[in-house]
Formats: structure tokens, sequence, C-alpha cells
């Protein structure tokens, strides 16, 4: 899938191939959930959907109960959801990113689970995804799989100009002069990509517990201006228009373009089709760098598995999630896609051990800065995402930029929140 921050635009019926349903009625209604039918909406993307919808066919099958996979473009499945949901519509189960289950859950859109199987015997689960299933301490998901930022990089580019991963910004910076400068790297200017600035410098967008919004902090301006110093340097390169900048940076990496990226697991199956990376071996993954060497820090992604509220299938539901999030599922998902397990006993496996996206990418995921679990946590990138673009353009400063950000999420985010 592609990991994006437009989340929270205005629902739209989208039609074509990776979106299923009707907006607002039609597509799956649960009506035929007395007998037994799960419908599942799968948000994940082309390289995934299909080793999804086998995995929860066998389950269907061991389970004694129907199951009906729908693939929901990602970019549409959170407000496509709860128009459905609303109008007692949708899903049976629908895979949540992280920050959507707290909205969710606070707008009664899902089941709460406490008091279900599903809430038992949870000491499996790595603690940060699991953080991520609840609500005012009450369980609302279960962890389907985490991610988080590293950084990518070409072997065979680093190699043939005698430089190593770099470890810190600064040596990204003194790397480029061997990698052709602006060619050594590409940077996303998509608000989700700054966090491993803001959070490798100590900062981060509000103090959820103090109700302070931070994200204007002396940390966080700092942390802006060292990603833009590597612009100024012409040691990086980015898109313009941040509408195209994922697309631009995952083509330039595949191609050899660059020589290196920040990005997720998510992203190496199309990473692999590049000509660059013909050669499996040739991809390399690393910590995201930091402001000194072993302090990177990126931000905690990933997806709950939820039960829609009012659901006439709740109990084949529970069974379907059970199955679809055990350590079996989880092992076969980390195999075949390389994306990373939330159960603990997944990683004990000695295929998952050998999965190298798997093996590079664990201790990025145990390293990584948990958001903040809010039911506005998903509405924290919007306007990030304006500020930081206009500031890597050269169209304001950082403090101005983030002053405005913090700005915004009092008058439309986190109206209680006060500016710290």
């Amino acid at each position: 899938m592609r990991r994006t921050t437009l989340v929270t635009a205005t629902a739209a019926c989208l039609s074509g191939a990776l979106v299923l349903t009707a907006c607002g009625g039609g597509g799956s209604t649960g009506a035929a959930s007395d007998s037994g039918e799960v419908t599942f909406w799968d948000t994940s993307g082309p390289n995934e959907s299909p080793v999804f919808t086998k995995i929860a066919q066998d389950c269907a099958t061991k389970g004694g109960y129907k199951v009906k996979t729908e693939t929901v473009a990602f970019d549409a499945a959170l407000n496509n959801y709860k128009t459905a949901a609303q109008g007692g519509q949708g899903p049976d189960v629908f895979r949540a990113e992280v920050a959507w289950v707290p909205q969710l859950a606070k707008n009664g859109l899902v089941v709460d689970i406490s008091d279900t199987d599903l809430a038992k015997d949870t000491g499996d689960f790595l603690d940060t995804p699991l953080g991520s299933t609840k609500f005012e301490g009450k369980s609302y998901g279960v962890p389907q799989v985490t991610d988080s930022l590293a950084l990518f990089y070409n072997k065979k580019l680093l190699a043939d100009a005698g430089v190593q991963p770099p470890k810190t910004w600064a040596e990204l910076k003194d790397a480029a002069a061997k990698l052709g400068g602006e060619k050594s790297f590409f940077l996303n200017n998509d608000a989700y990509y700054a966090l491993p600035f803001i959070y490798g410098a100590g900062g981060d967008l509000v103090d959820a517990d103090a109700k302070k919004i931070v994200v204007n902090s002396a940390a966080n301006v700092k942390a802006l201006e060292t990603a833009k110093g590597l612009l100024d340097a012409k040691t990086a390169s980015t898109a313009l228009d941040p509408t195209n900048s994922y697309s631009n940076m995952q083509a330039a990496f595949s191609s050899g373009e660059v020589a290196m990226v920040v990005n997720g697991p998510w992203s190496v199956a199309d990473y692999l089709k590049g000509a660059a990376f013909t050669d499996k071996a040739n991809l390399g993954i690393a910590p995201v760098p930091g402001d000194t060497a072993g302090k990177g820090s990126a931000p905690v992604g990933g997806h709950d598995y939820t039960i829609r509220q009012g659901t006439k299938a709740k109990a084949s539901a529970i069974k379907f999630i059970q199955c679809m999030s055990g350590t079996d599922a989880q092992v076969q998902v980390a195999k075949e896609l390389g994306l990373l397990p939330t159960r603990k006993s997944a990683y004990d496996n000695a295929d998952v051990k050998a999965q190298p996206v798997v093996a590079a990418f664990e201790p990025v995921a145990k390293a990584a800065h948990a958001r903040p679990w809010i039911p506005e946590g998903g509405q924290l990138f919007d306007p990030l995402k304006i500020a930081y673009a206009d500031f890597l353009a050269g169209k304001k400063d950082a403090k101005t930029a983030l002053d405005e950000v913090a700005k915004a999420y009092k008058d439309q985010v986190v109206t209680e929140y006060s500016i710290g």
C-alpha cells in the first residue's frame, strides 16, 4: 500500500478495481450475516490483497462460515466506511489504519470487544501496536500488522561511491558529494515523512497526556530546518507538488536515479519490480538517520482489525479475526509479503527470522515512536502536510509554518488543547 496522510478528505463515491463498494449504501450491507457470512473490507494494496484474501478464505473454511473480501482503496477507505456505517451498512470486519481506531471508537462505529475472547490473552502482542486498539480504557480492535519507516538504499550505488549507509543527516550530506549531489536522496515532502526528522530531534505534534499542542516547538523548528538543509545543500531532491511526491520518490529509487529514500516495508514489492533491483540483494535497509548516530526515530504505523457496530455477524466476525490475527496467519503474511507481525511468537518462527525485510525492520519497529492514540490523531497530518511542503519550497520559514499548524490544530483539530 501507499502510505499517505490524505485520510480526512470529504468522502466521494469512487469506482474502479480498487473500490468495490457503493457510497452510503449498496455493496456490503451485512444483510446476509445471519447465515454466518462475514464481509471483510481489505484496505491493503494490489501487492498484498491476494495474500490476505487467500488467508481469509482459509480461515472461513476452517471456521465454518463464509467470507466475502472486498478490496477498498486506502485513501478512500475511512470516509467510505464512516458513510456506510453511519447508515447501518458496510463491512462486518474493517482493516483500519492504526490512527483511525480511536476516531471510529469515539464515533460509535466499531464494536467494543473488551468482553470478548479477542481481548483475552493479549500478552503475545507487541505493546505499541496493541496500544493503538485502545480508547478510554476499552478495546476496539486487534493488531494485524505493524510498520515504521527506514532508510532504503541502493547497495551498488553506495558501494561504488565508497560510502556506508548514513547514520546521521550530516553523514548523508557528506556522502552526497560522492553519490551525485541531489541524486543521493529523495526527500518526500508529505507530512508523515517529516516525522523521522521531528521524532529524531526530540519533538512531537501534541502531548496528549498534558493536552498541549507542541508542533511549533523549538525542537520541531530545528527538525524542519534539518530537512530543508539537505535541499539547500543540493544533497537531496524533492517534488514541488506534494500530491505526486510519493510516486516521484518511488519511480526515482526504483529506477536507480536516486541512491536513498525513507519508506516502509509496504514499498518493497514495488521496489523489487524496478530496474535497479532486478537483483533483490541490491536493496539495502537501515534505520533512519538521526541528528546523532543511533538516535534516529520513526513513527509507528500499521493496521488493526475492527468490527462494525451493528453487525449481525458478530460471532463469526470474532472467529474470523481470531484466525486472521493468529500466529499462523501472521507468519504467512511475514513470509510472503515481508510485512511485520504484531505477535511476538511470530518472530520466533524460523522462516520469519530468515525473511530479509522483516529481519531488517524488526529493530526499527521496536525502537519506533508511538503516535498519539487519540481520535484526532489522523487529522493532525493535513495541516502539517501543507506547511511542510510550503516550507521546503521556501514559501515561509519553519517557525511561521509551524505556528500556522499549531493554530490550525487549536482551531480545527484538538480545540480543547492549549498551545504549549
